[in-house]
């Protein structure tokens, strides 16, 4: 992987305004995944490729990722981002919108992070853990939302998404509760959930 483009994909990306994966929620991700042997990732939102292209370090020899992303723009970007990256033989991104494309795949994937819509994370939820391998691990993204999730935010723009992230918490718990799941909820970055099969 070539690090000064990578330097380079998140400075741009900051300076568009792109969300991409915090530092500090990356150092936790990349904390976890020492301990796993990964040959296959699923990423909901693929943005501009940067997480995925960060995630590619810790495939083995002949891994993959597959990540998912609708809009055309971010595509394209994408692409180019993962060429300059040199990691182009490892990332493969399927355009077209998550929810129409996560039923299609039936593959088991070593991980799988979410961090798209998040009025669709419990739907995102249901699907991988579908597509979960055994051991395999779960990362969301952007699960506290703001700070909306936990408090009693109820404003009209943004309340489909908080509805269905509480909802996700709540799932995400009773996972916790059937004694297959280790689960955990950090507050780093704008919220990190953990659901790990054991």
């Amino acid at each position: 992987m070539n690090k000064v483009e990578l330097a380079k994909i998140k400075e741009k990306a900051l300076q568009d305004h792109i969300p991409i994966i915090m530092d500090e929620t990356l150092e936790v991700i990349e904390k976890e995944l020492e301990r796993f042997k990964l040959n296959k990732i699923l990423e909901i939102g693929t943005a501009v490729g940067y997480s995925a292209i960060c995630f590619s370090e810790f495939l083995n020899a002949d891994g993959r990722i597959d990540t998912i992303e609708r809009e055309k723009d971010r595509v394209e970007e994408a692409r180019e981002n993962i060429k300059k990256a040199e990691v182009g033989d490892k990332i493969n991104i399927i355009e077209g919108d998550a929810v129409e494309i996560l039923p299609t795949l039936n593959e088991k994937y070593d991980m799988v992070f979410i961090d798209a819509s998040k009025g669709k994370y419990p739907f995102f939820l249901k699907e991988a853990l579908r597509l979960l391998a055994p051991n395999g691990i779960i990362f969301a993204d952007n699960v506290l939302y703001k700070g909306y999730v936990l408090s009693d935010y109820n404003k009209h723009k943004q309340r489909t998404a908080v509805r269905n992230l509480r909802e996700f918490l709540k799932e995400v718990n009773e996972l916790q509760e059937n004694k297959q799941f280790n689960t955990k909820v950090l507050e780093v970055g704008d919220g990190l959930a953990i659901v790990s099969r054991m």
